[in-house]
């Protein structure tokens, strides 16, 4: 039994965070990190244990049978850490659970208490910032485990596993592999694919007004827009009906473009007159500090960041003591925070510019969680950002200022502003011309929404009008015609899309930032800019969802899901009979409707192929008169119509891809059928293609079996390929002849990585303006002289070095690699996710990502190696083993254990060495 060493131990998740926490406990504590979760459940069946492998609901990992336990085990990139822990612990005269206040965190403190067994006290530590009064202040008060916390995030968990499992299951069978289903993923995919389907639907309308410049008689010059017409009003967009793009209200007066040149012309000569003048004072209130979805909102909108890239920024900003929690609901803030906000109004802007009264934000979103606090600066008084600028990286100081302002502004004094209309008159037509001048700045001195600049946008927002009075006689010094087209509804963005599931109670903002990493690597969604756009897949999925699994992808059934796991948090609810229901259904479905997700699933009866077809319409002229399809296959979407079929570029948008458009792209793969010419050597036809991956040429009809296809050279462009080009791109490689020293041939080709050539095992790259179809021999021995620029023979230097990894214990460095940045600590690789620049990435944040990966398991083609290996090693062992076994045997009389009793002993090793646990009841 380990000695005590009078010392207490404290855990946390990061690595971070424990350094940190560190840094205000005395030497009576020893800090370590779980490094997130240290159990989950088996991420399919091989991953089970022995005893539960050939269950039926075994790939589920949760016993579907009995109230729906879960089955954990310890990851195998886990067990070093629990080891590690474990061993802390002997050493440990009280155990202190500091994880995050959030169900995440609670689940974490318990499955460490369940898997450590502590046998010394076991405390509690909640706190939402990481400063030394709210360490001490939760040393002074701990608490026990939330069990009704833990429920929620277990059941959680186990629904996410039921719907995604066997929902992608289904998908895999009718749409294809590599797709996935999820309860929040689903439903965020379904609002993208609803607003493409509104962009198809859209019809635009034209329509046109005049904009006029008038002249006062001191000389100042303002513009004002037509308004009215012979008392007639003139439309503007939200006028006309986004479906048929026709007027709503057929008494407004409509201007083509010949209308609105003719009154131009006529008005040029009228006299014009002020009618009225209305000034209208207003105020406007700033806005409450941030919750988790509002600071991803508005660092997207002013910084462009992802949601995971802000929660990566934030996160650091948390475990290094610089922001309060940023997993939260909530928009309050503390006493103690309100009244460190009052003091830096008055200090830094003045007294004038704080509110009377202390502002109270209490209002939270639906499905709210516990009750944080809003995200602030941490402790108390707040430190300036410009204190911090040498501290922080580029990302955390901007986030840092963005959150400083904003806590600062909810306790400054209201903006108060002042718009004035003016309405001018003249031979029957009326023009309207508005300004809004600020009075007095108030909170806008400190923050500005949507900018980073205040004072600029101060200046955007101020449109001044000269001071004019009613009957005052102006100058028409330019009157012009002007045209405006209705605008479909603008797509997602991570901003939008954010808020769009935070007001429909779906999901949580701490989960968002993965959801939309996932829909976009699901290939379900890709960028446009910073718009979302829905990929034919996804209009796929999301149809066989609607006809067939209805109220999976229902906002308020997805809603109510987040309901039901509050109120288990509230100790509300019970988990067991909710699930059964969710998967099995009711005991009466024919009369309460509820039907279970298995059940289900077993009845759908899907068509994939009339699934897959999507209708364009059916042209009205034309040889061709059958209806033309969007087919979503294999290899991607198509564009069919008969026999006609061509392949969908990928940068096409689905409501880009109109009726015309299809029709030009059968057209153009026609041509494609039409011969370049032939191969003067085979005879065989050479055709330009486009596919899916680009140009190409073909040798060979379509239905030959031994067609030979070769991508065209970067830079190449179809419509300049000559057939004699084309025959020496098909001639590839080339055969340059032999090297005078090595002895081997050397070959000119074009492979994945650009143009190159080869002479038996030395490659070299070609340089820009050398082509493989024109380099000679002489040019590749000298080319094939100069060493490698890349490869193992001159690898790069990496782009950081971290510490060591605490599971590793090796070195933690940013690479750049064949297919971009990547992190590695001598076993596991992980790529860096798109949208993350390498120079933001921190520690904390490489530990994720290797987690991550190393969760995933290893490669196909690692596991198939390290498997051999291992075979190997195995083997010998039991080999060397049954030698030793029977020499003792001879020597010393002793029996070697019986197989019944060996396999059994083997069974319990290796589910003690799995970390299996079976939860209870």
């Amino acid at each position: 039994m380990a000695k005590s060493t009078g010392k207490s131990l404290v855990i946390v998740e990061s690595p971070a965070k424990a350094k940190t926490i560190a840094k205000f406990l005395g030497s009576g504590f020893q800090v370590e990190a779980s490094i997130g979760h240290v159990r989950d459940l088996p991420r399919n069946r091989a991953d089970m244990p022995e005893q539960y492998k050939r269950e039926p609901w075994a790939y589920l990992a949760v016993n579907v049978n009995e109230s729906f336990q879960p089955i954990y085990v310890v990851p195998d990139e886990k067990k070093k850490q629990v080891t590690k822990l474990k061993q802390a612990l002997k050493e440990a005269d009280n155990l202190y659970l500091a994880t995050d206040e959030d169900r995440e965190g609670e689940a974490i403190s318990w499955h460490l208490h369940e898997l450590l067994k502590p046998k010394v006290p076991v405390y509690r530590l909640v706190f939402h910032e990481i400063t030394k009064e709210a360490i001490q202040a939760a040393l002074d008060s701990p608490r026990k485990i939330d069990e009704a916390l833990v429920q929620a995030q277990e059941t959680r968990r186990i629904l996410d596993r039921l719907y995604g499992y066997d929902v992608s299951a289904l998908l895999w069978k009718v749409v294809g592999g590599g797709l996935s289903a999820g309860r929040v993923q689903s439903v965020a995919v379904r609002l993208i694919v609803q607003r493409e389907r509104e962009r198809i639907a859209f019809h635009s309308a034209t329509y046109w007004d005049l904009e006029a410049k008038f002249k006062t008689a001191g000389g100042e010059s303002f513009v004002a827009t037509l308004a009215e017409l012979d008392g007639r009003k003139l439309p503007v967009g939200k006028d006309f009906d986004s479906a048929t793009g026709l007027l709503k209200n057929r008494n407004l007066m409509l201007l083509d473009e010949a209308a609105a040149n003719t009154l131009a012309q006529r008005l040029r000569s009228a006299d014009f007159r002020v009618t009225n003048v209305e000034v209208k004072p207003f105020s406007e209130r700033p806005r409450a500090p941030f919750t988790t979805s509002t600071l991803q909102q508005e660092a997207n909108r002013k910084f462009g960041f992802t949601a995971r890239r802000t929660m990566q920024a934030a996160q650091r900003l948390y475990e290094n003591g610089y922001i309060t929690y940023m997993r939260t609901d909530s928009t309050t803030l503390s006493q103690e925070a309100i009244g460190a906000a009052r003091d830096l109004v008055k200090s830094v802007y003045g007294q004038e510019f704080l509110n009377p009264e202390v502002r109270i934000y209490s209002k939270k979103v639906k499905n709210a969680q516990e009750a944080h606090e809003a995200i602030r600066p941490a402790g108390t008084p707040f430190r300036l950002p410009a204190a911090l600028r040498g501290e922080l990286d580029g990302d955390q100081f901007r986030l840092f200022e963005m959150i400083w302002k904003r806590t600062i502004a909810c306790q400054m004094a209201d903006a108060r502003k002042q718009r004035v209309t003016v309405t001018i008159q003249g031979d029957g037509a009326t023009f309207t011309a508005s300004g809004t001048s600020i009075e007095f700045e108030g909170f806008l001195r400190a923050y500005v929404e949507g900018s980073d600049d205040p004072a600029a946008e101060l200046a955007d927002k101020e449109t001044f009008l000269p001071n004019v009075r009613k009957e005052e006689r102006l100058t028409g010094e330019r009157i012009e015609p002007k045209g405006h087209t209705t605008q479909p509804p603008a797509r997602y963005s991570e901003a939008s899309l954010t808020r769009a599931l935070e007001e429909k109670g779906i999901g949580r903002p701490s989960t968002y930032a993965s959801i939309i990493d996932t829909i976009q690597a699901r290939n379900y969604v890709y960028k446009k800019g910073n718009a979302l756009v829905p990929s034919w897949t996804a209009f796929l999925v999301i149809r066989v969802m609607e006809e067939h699994f209805t109220e999976l992808v229902d906002y308020e059934f997805t809603a109510q899901m987040e309901d039901f796991l509050d109120s288990i948090s509230r100790k509300e609810a019970e988990a067991s009979t909710y699930l059964r229901e969710f998967y099995f259904g009711s005991a009466t479905p024919e009369i309460d409707g509820r039907v279970g997700l298995k059940p289900r699933l077993e009845g759908a009866s899907i068509k994939p192929l009339e699934m897959a077809r999507f209708s364009l319409g059916v042209p009205t002229e034309g040889p061709n008169v059958e209806e033309v399809f969007v087919r979503v296959g294999k290899y991607g979407p198509s564009v069919e119509q008969g026999e006609r079929r061509v392949s969908v570029p990928d940068d096409l948008a689905p409501d880009e891809m109109t009726l015309p458009v299809a029709l030009e792209l059968l057209a153009s793969g026609e041509r494609q059928n039409e011969p370049l010419g032939v191969h003067p050597e085979s005879g065989q036809p050479i055709f330009m293609k486009i596919g899916r991956f680009g140009p190409y040429v073909q040798l060979g009809d379509n239905d030959d079996p031994e067609k030979k296809n070769r991508s065209l050279l970067k830079g190449m462009l179809p419509e300049e390929l000559t057939i004699d080009v084309a025959c020496k791109l098909l001639a590839l490689p080339r055969d340059l002849g032999q090297h005078p020293e090595l002895g081997e041939p050397i070959e000119a080709n074009d492979g994945r990585y650009g143009p190159y050539i080869r002479c038996g095992k030395e490659t070299r790259s070609l340089p820009a303006g050398v082509s493989p179809l024109d380099v000679s021999r002489e040019q590749a021995i000298e080319i094939l002289k100069q060493p490698k620029q890349r490869g193992r023979a001159a690898p790069k230097e990496p782009i950081r070095v971290f510490d060591a990894s605490p599971i590793t214990e090796q070195p933690v460095r940013l690479l750049e690699g064949r297919f971009g940045p990547y992190v590695a600590d001598g076993v596991t690789n992980a790529s860096l996710p798109k949208g993350i620049p390498p120079e933001t990435l921190t520690f904390e944040a490489a530990l994720e990502l290797l987690a991550e990966r190393a969760a995933k398991g290893p490669t196909k083609k690692a596991a198939k190696k390290g498997g051999a290996k291992k075979s190997a090693g195995k083997a010998a062992k039991k080999k060397s083993a049954g030698k030793a076994t029977k020499k003792k045997a001879a020597t010393d009389g002793t029996a070697t254990k019986s197989p019944t009793k060996k396999k059994a002993a083997t069974k319990s090793k290796a589910a003690s060495k799995k970390g299996v646990v079976k939860k209870k009841s």
